[in-house]
């Protein structure tokens, strides 16, 4: 292959490799108005084959009986030159054909207003709680499932109130969930005096929800017994609850029949004994039904942890997002450097590469 020759194909080369540097440096950079315009570019291997074909065939031919009187004779950097005309005329033409496509650049901006759930949770902190029938006991796998279900709603309110045989405030509502969870991990039996107060735990949560503005007021109480002490009954608490329009959702926490309870202390621990499990489910049903909340059973911690997130499901967080989209117009400086690269060349051909390529 002779210099001639050579340079027309490192010419098309160019002008290939500029053509796809422009189109994939700007393709994912902006959005486009009109995509369809990018079939111009079917045109760049259309007129790089013809300039080929058309230098290729008017390239001029001459015999001699011998070259010893070209030896010695460079070619001028100036003829080599003269085949860039092509790769930036081609380079110039991609750029325009990007800005025939509209290049727009597009800025979004989201007003987003959410209207969280202020939620309670009422545990039982009795001695049975810490029965073997969940590893390790009831109240620690209790506490785990708990603190999960509060984790996985970062948007809503959660108060904490605690209960055996009296009840108390042990978080008040708050968004700040790192107290929350604080909190549920420090709970321990024999925080009050002895005993079921289901009514007061009720109660208690109840009145921390009274006032609350929230578009929906939940109390989640978990208990592992029957109610047997406390002046508030459960049935007359749930009335008060139905009465602020908070619904409750109930869980009885045991497995069926007989679990590994505690039922009296030597030495400062407790001696376990194999006793009947009882829960009152039919007032927490009652409870559940008053208020238009559910009930549920949990045997098992993973039935537990389905439970919360049964109720993770039903009680979701409302979100009003408003997004507005800005569109600028970015194809003026790319038609611009179109130009200019077009320019540039023209002005070549015109002065010191003047040529009839």
């Amino acid at each position: 292959m002779n210099n001639t020759k050579l340079s027309i194909l490192i010419s098309c080369s160019l002008a290939l490799i500029g053509s796809a540097l422009v189109y994939f440096s700007l393709v994912n950079k902006f959005e486009y108005f009109t995509p369809k315009a990018f079939w111009l570019f079917a045109l760049i291997p259309l007129m790089v084959i013809l300039h080929f074909l058309r230098h290729a065939k008017n390239e001029a031919k001459l015999n001699y009986s011998t070259l010893r009187g070209f030896e010695g004779i460079s070619v001028s950097w100036l003829a080599q030159a003269r085949h860039l005309l092509f790769p930036l005329k081609v380079i110039g033409l991609s750029f325009l054909f990007v800005a025939v496509a509209r290049p727009q650049s597009a800025t979004s901006y989201e007003n987003m207003t959410r209207e969280g759930i202020d939620i309670v949770l009422a545990m039982d902190l009795s001695a049975s709680m810490l029965s073997k029938d969940f590893r390790p006991n009831r109240l620690e796998s209790s506490k785990e499932v708990a603190a999960n279900f509060v984790s996985e709603r970062p948007d809503d309110r959660i108060g904490v109130v605690v209960y055996e045989g009296e009840s108390f405030t042990r978080v008040p509502l708050t968004s700040d969930h790192r107290v929350v969870l604080e909190s549920l991990n420090s709970l321990r039996t024999g925080m009050v005096e002895g005993g079921t107060a289901i009514g007061m735990g009720l109660a208690t949560a109840v009145n921390r929800l009274k006032s609350s503005e929230a578009r929906s007021k939940v109390v989640i109480i978990l208990t592992d017994g029957v109610n047997n002490a406390g002046e508030i009954k459960p049935l007359d608490a749930a009335r008060i609850a139905q009465a602020f329009g908070i619904r409750v959702y109930t869980i009885g926490v045991g497995s069926k029949g007989e679990a590994e309870t505690p039922v009296a202390m030597r030495d400062g621990k407790y001696l376990y004994k194999m006793m009947p499990v009882e829960i009152d489910e039919e007032v927490l049903q009652e409870i559940a039904k008053m208020t238009d909340g559910q009930y549920f059973r949990a045997t098992s911690k993973k039935g537990l942890e389905e439970i919360y997130q049964e109720i993770d499901k039903l009680e979701k967080t409302k979100f009003n997002v408003n997004q507005y989209t800005q569109r600028t117009e970015e194809f003026g400086p790319i038609a611009l450097l179109g130009l200019i690269v077009l320019l540039v060349g023209f002005g070549l051909s015109q002065t010191i590469l003047r040529t009839t390529l």
